[in-house]
């Protein structure tokens, strides 16, 4: 979980660091906030925990994307934010700006809150199997998604990490996969799925 901190030689202003970071490594936790954050490579978790200890993942940032986005409102912090792979971070002081930089970032916001909205609705009217198709759809243009010779598409993600992002537990989600599996639309293995057949899941995730 170590984490390298490089200064960015840039005529950008706005920033203040690029830090690098390692799978499992907390970069913001709930509190205070003062600073933006832009990915640059890899994916980061956005995350919270309910009142029992269950996590639940809000969201995952790509590269592009921002989190820390509560910096521009001077509010507190209510989410932990976690690398999921090697990723490397941009630090950018809100206070240094440019009308440019808050349109692209006031631009960035509305996409997120159109994939929050996005998200409720499957949370709250879709059955677990389309929440899982869904989920695993939009896993496959992360950084946890590779290529396979076959042209078919593995995702690194465990049953635990489905389920948090899901709003599920694991035993439920075993079970789901599992009958996805059997059906041929993914094969599992431990902590990978293989996409067999997108075109079905995306009917399953529409259903």
């Amino acid at each position: 979980m170590t984490q390298t901190s490089h200064k960015t030689n840039t005529n950008n202003r706005t920033f203040v660091d690029t830090v690098t970071y390692r799978p499992g490594a907390v970069i913001l936790y709930p509190g205070k906030s003062d600073m933006l954050y832009r990915v640059a490579s890899g994916l980061i978790r956005v995350h919270t925990m309910d009142d029992d200890g269950n996590g639940l993942t809000l969201r995952y940032v790509k590269p592009g994307e921002y989190f820390g986005e509560e910096a521009l409102a001077g509010v507190n912090r209510a989410y932990f934010a976690e690398a999921v792979t090697d990723s490397s971070v941009d630090v950018i002081n809100p206070a240094l700006m440019s009308a440019e930089d808050n349109l692209v970032v006031t631009t960035h916001l509305v996409r997120t809150l159109e994939r929050a909205y996005e998200s409720i609705y499957r949370l709250v009217g879709k059955r677990l199997r389309a929440r899982i198709a869904g989920e695993l759809l939009e896993l496959k243009d992360t950084a946890l998604a590779t290529k396979l010779d076959s042209g078919e598409t593995m995702i690194y993600a465990t049953h635990d990490e489905l389920a948090a992002a899901v709003g599920s537990v694991r035993e439920t989600v075993t079970k789901v996969v599992g009958e996805l599996s059997r059906e041929g639309v993914i094969s599992a293995g431990y902590g990978k799925i293989t996409l067999r057949n997108e075109k079905q899941l995306q009917e399953i995730a529409a259903a």
